[in-house]
Formats: structure tokens, sequence, C-alpha cells
């Protein structure tokens, strides 16, 4: 169990993930940094300063709508389940369960309910249903993309277990 610090105070982590976008993303972003950079090369009115500078710019905006894109981060601790920017008391959920990818792509698809929380990626065909079991919150059930979805489960249900929340 790794830990960290808040506001000053170790608190226990019993789960962390970062969904961090696939390195064939960044091999991708690179290959269309170069091709543009061969677009702009081949233009006789351009100086190589001016393409450099062009092929800079749009390399900063890929990486950081990439590094922005892939800072989601999934995290059991201090009694919350943190997906994203949300986050829930464990005292309050109910049931997990980890989906296949078929299982996750039908939750999310044609047997999705519009009032659930959804924190996915295109990336990640893994996912884990988490059951919320208080009454006063409209969402039924989070569904959260993850690399793990059994390890992340079997944490959830047994905190889940300890607290009281099924």
């Amino acid at each position: 169990m790794r830990s960290h610090h808040l506001s000053g105070k170790l608190i226990p982590v019993e789960y962390a993930e970062r969904l961090s976008v696939p390195l064939r993303w960044w091999a991708h972003a690179t290959m269309l940094l170069i091709s543009f950079f061969l677009v702009l090369a081949v233009v006789d009115a351009l100086s190589g300063l001016v393409i450099a500078c062009i092929v800079a710019a749009v390399g900063v905006c890929m990486a950081g709508a990439l590094m922005q894109f892939g800072s989601a981060r999934i995290e059991v601790a201090d009694g919350e389940l943190r997906a994203g920017r949300a986050h829930i008391p464990l005292a309050l959920l109910g049931e997990t369960t980890p989906l296949d990818p078929e299982a996750a792509r039908r939750l999310a698809g044609v047997e999705a309910d519009a009032r659930a929380f959804l924190l996915l990626r295109p990336y990640l065909k893994r996912a884990v249903k988490v059951t919320v079991s208080d009454p006063a919150d409209p969402t039924p059930y989070w569904l959260v993309a993850t690399r793990h979805p059994q390890r992340l489960a079997k944490v959830l249900n047994s905190v889940s277990e300890t607290t009281g929340g099924q």
C-alpha cells in the first residue's frame, strides 16, 4: 500500500492509476509533426526559422493535449474514490463489478443509463461498474475505464465491505 501527503498528513492509498495515453499515440503525434514539417519545408516563401517556430508550436500544443487527456487519475484513498475530478465517499458505494471489453462497450453504449458518471478513454477497453448506494444521489453507477479492473474491483469491494457500503 502506498501513501501520499495531503495537508501535511500521510494518507494511505489503497489503489492509484493514471490513465495516460498509450505510447503509440505519442508515435502517431511525432509522425504527424514530421509530416507537417515536411509539408512546410517545401514552401519556398517560409524561412527555416519560421518553419521551426511553427512546428515547435504545433508540437507543444500536441504534447499538451496528449498530457491533458492522459492526466486523469483513479485513486482509492482517504475514504474516497476519485476518478478524474469527481470523488465520492466509499461509504456511499455498493458493489463493484469488473467488466470485460464487451460488457464495458455495452454499458457505455446501448445499455447505458444517461444519469451514470462515466470516466472512459478510447484506448482502454476494460472498466469497472461501481454502484452508488446513496438514495439521495441520482447517479445509479460510475463506469470507470481502467487497465486493472479486477484489482480495482477487489479494492473497492473490500473497502466497501468494511465501511458497510453494500
